[in-house]
């Protein structure tokens, strides 16, 4: 099955992590044998040809740079024009992915069926390139909201305006606060130019703020349920019903500690906390119960998002075991059209209506 993974921070991987993505994870690991600078050296999970063999055929990929100011402990960039210049080096490397063949750019309708055409032939998966759609986490970035008409001439098409902490545009994940009038006016240039809101990160106070003043088109690229892990980060009953109330479409994540409850960064392990695969349908079955049907969520894996095996299922390898989820699905009762709109139905009907 077609399989849609609406976040996937590849480019990062690439410069920051110095991963040749166009290797198998395999080669990607035994070259990273005994580093220890990153806490997933030689556990990565993700690659090209692990999409391809996974029939993972279209993903949202990131650009991504944090601005913090002084006394802000996160790591990121001192200027955004340094957080600019980041976001346009890890531009350049997915240019080169589509010179090679490996990726190619979906930025509107007439592309995206090209490309689901492509992928629906009888060809090797192997011999296609990955569809990628462009999209930024975190908005500090953009050194003004004039650079947004910018990024979207290069084929940026989605962004969330906050990642972690505090942000120019809107507060993130463990921060509070609202919009203020710079985060209301990158809505409304994003609004503008038919930029998609991911509401993933957002902080209560910023993610009300938002939905109050964007018109857009709205989707979560990658996140779970405060119901089953109560964290900041997961989406309230509330604001999961307030998503599917604008046509949103919500990516359930595969990082553990967003999965099971408990979890202890560093020492918890997947096995022991009992991380597998079906506490993501957990998830996924949450938002369907809440919402009364199976169009609002979708995969959103995140599997590459500075964590790799040791926080992630047990039982997935690489993210060619995204593949063992419609099983599970079918296992719970979903019928054979739910389940093709949950791996990929419902980010592809998303987008038609968005770029129409």
């Amino acid at each position: 099955m077609l399989i849609v993974d609406a976040h996937l921070d590849l480019s990062m991987n690439a410069l920051e992590w110095n991963r040749d993505l166009t290797l198998p994870v395999a080669a990607l690991n035994a070259r990273e044998a005994g580093l220890t600078d990153k806490p997933d050296r030689g556990r990565a999970v993700v690659s090209l040809p692990e999409l391809r063999r996974g029939n993972v055929g279209l993903v949202v990929a990131t650009q991504i740079a944090r601005f913090v100011a002084p006394g802000n402990d996160l790591p990121g960039w001192h200027s955004p024009a340094q957080a600019w210049a980041q976001t346009q080096g890890q531009l350049a490397w997915y240019q080169a992915m589509e010179a090679a063949g490996e990726l190619v750019q979906i930025n509107n309708l007439t592309a995206l069926e090209q490309h689901l055409a492509l992928w629906a032939n009888a060809e090797p998966a192997e011999r296609k390139p990955v569809g990628y759609i462009l999209s930024l986490e975190g908005a500090d970035s953009l050194v003004t909201v004039g650079h947004l008409e910018r990024a979207h001439a290069s084929g940026l098409r989605a962004v969330g305006p906050a990642h972690y902490g505090p942000g120019r545009y809107a507060q993130g994940t463990d921060a509070t606060g609202g919009l203020g009038p710079q985060g209301r006016a990158l809505l409304q240039e994003m609004e503008r130019l038919n930029i998609i809101l991911d509401a993933t990160h957002l902080c209560d106070d910023s993610f009300w703020e938002a939905l109050d003043h964007f018109g857009g088109p709205v989707w979560a690229s990658h996140n779970n349920c405060r119901a089953l892990v109560n964290h900041n980060r997961q989406y309230s009953d509330d604001q999961i019903r307030a998503l599917a109330a604008r046509g949103a479409v919500i990516g359930a994540a595969l990082d553990a500690w967003m999965m099971v409850p408990g979890w202890v960064r560093g020492e918890s392990t997947p096995r022991a906390m009992q991380c597998n695969l079906d506490v993501m349908a957990d998830h996924i079955d949450h938002i369907c119960q809440l919402t009364g049907n199976a169009l609002h969520v979708g995969i959103g894996s995140d599997l590459d998002g500075a964590f790799g095996r040791e926080q992630c299922p047990y039982d997935l390898e690489t993210i060619a075991d995204l593949q063992k989820i419609p099983a599970l699905l079918t296992q719970r009762g979903y019928t054979t059209a739910d389940v093709a709109n949950l791996m990929h139905g419902n980010w592809l009907r998303f987008l038609r209506n968005a770029w129409q």
